[in-house]
């Protein structure tokens, strides 16, 4: 037996936040839509009290989107608290998500409150959702630079408000993966309460462990992970949804935890993501980029084409990539990747009629950075 993590995709909300980003409410129907079909649990659609356009389309992807819980975000402040619970009307499973700065830099310099009086925003915000939703979400903001003490305090403080689900934003993206362990085994020892609530993690990428942080919080405890598609988002980006979706699908025996989330899903919603964006995917991002299961250098050719899993951890298939495994051809290709090449397009090279053909090929090679199959025609035609 393992555990579910919970997956909540939060990239209409803080993917959203990526700079010169615009989802449109048919956007952020599409999107969701092809969330919900992927059995992705809680899809946080939007931040209501930002404008009358954001109100709208989160009350539509409300409306519309039955088969996930959706999520609508708050400051501790009671009109967006009445914003998100009034475009939350309608949803089959609404959730409101309510946050407030922790750490003593945010507090000193942009929130302007003390510990008491967070202590008091918090609870009167938590119970003013509670009144109208039954799952309500607390986020400390700046969790990971909070002072200990007081992110117990405020964390049994939210608990007993009647937050359902506790999440621990690494809001800065500042954190090791050690780092969040620790955190999390600690709060788990000093807030006994917790037991009553989802503990989850949500981090930002700005040193790059976005994903290596999430799955060291899950090691710790964490029941619930908040990912963006294509690791997009505020700055460098949020915790990327395939990467770390991918991760817990690797390595869910070992860990001890799985996901109900449909992976075939993630090439197509990953596409859908980059045309809405406006945000390119790079060639070597992990999972989802161009070179994924692309392979140029002799070595890595001859052990995939004798066995797939010598160069490959993640079979294509299983994220529904629609080429799969690609030999590419190029000065660093090795005999075995042309000769497969050639096969493929129906030329069946062998002795001395190879050799002068992966000649030919290498004189090509050396002058261009890819090798067509047009240009393996010719020379196995002229060979």
């Amino acid at each position: 037996m393992s555990d579910r993590v919970i997956v909540f995709d939060t990239t209409l909300r803080d993917g959203e936040q990526s700079a010169g980003v615009l989802f449109s409410e048919r956007d952020k129907l599409d999107i969701a839509e092809r969330l919900a079909a992927m059995r992705v649990d809680v899809i946080e659609a939007g931040f209501p009290a930002a404008s009358p356009i954001e109100w709208r389309a989160v009350n539509a992807v409300a409306r519309h989107v039955r088969n996930a819980s959706i999520c609508a975000l708050a400051r501790c402040v009671p009109g967006d608290v009445d914003a998100a619970a009034e475009a939350l009307a309608g949803a089959a499973r609404p959730r409101i998500h309510v946050f407030i700065n922790a750490s003593d830099v945010q507090l000193e310099h942009q929130l302007k409150r003390s510990h008491g009086q967070v202590l008091e925003l918090a609870a009167a915000m938590i119970a003013r959702a509670r009144r109208v939703v039954g799952d309500v979400e607390f986020s400390p903001m700046d969790a990971t630079r909070a002072d200990r003490p007081f992110l117990a305090e405020l964390v049994r403080t939210a608990v007993g408000a009647g937050a359902t689900t506790i999440n621990i934003p690494d809001t800065v993206g500042y954190a090791l993966p050690d780092h969040v362990s620790d955190l999390f085994r600690f709060l788990r020892g000093a807030v006994p309460e917790l037991a009553r609530a989802v503990l989850s993690f949500h981090g930002q990428n700005d040193l790059g462990m976005a994903s290596a942080n999430a799955i060291a919080a899950v090691t710790a405890g964490a029941r619930q992970v908040e990912l963006c598609v294509n690791g997009i988002g505020e700055r460098a980006g949020n915790t990327s949804f395939e990467e770390v979706v991918m991760s817990l699908s690797v390595h869910g025996a070992s860990l001890g935890v799985h996901t109900d989330v449909d992976t075939t899903g993630i090439y197509p919603l990953s596409r859908l993501v980059e045309e809405r964006s406006g945000i390119a995917v790079p060639a070597n991002k992990a999972i989802v980029g161009r070179n994924a299961f692309r392979h140029a250098s002799g070595i890595h050719q001859d052990g995939v084409i004798k066995h797939r899993t010598n160069y490959e951890c993640i079979d294509p298939a299983r994220i529904g990539h629609p080429v799969g495994t690609e030999i590419v051809l190029g000065k660093l290709s090795g005999r075995t990747g042309f000769a497969a090449r050639a096969r493929a397009l129906g030329f069946d090279l062998r002795g001395d009629q190879l050799a002068q053909a992966f000649q030919a090929f290498q004189a090509i090679a050396d002058q261009k950075r890819e090798v067509s199959d047009d240009d393996v025609k010719r020379i196995c035609a002229t060979n």
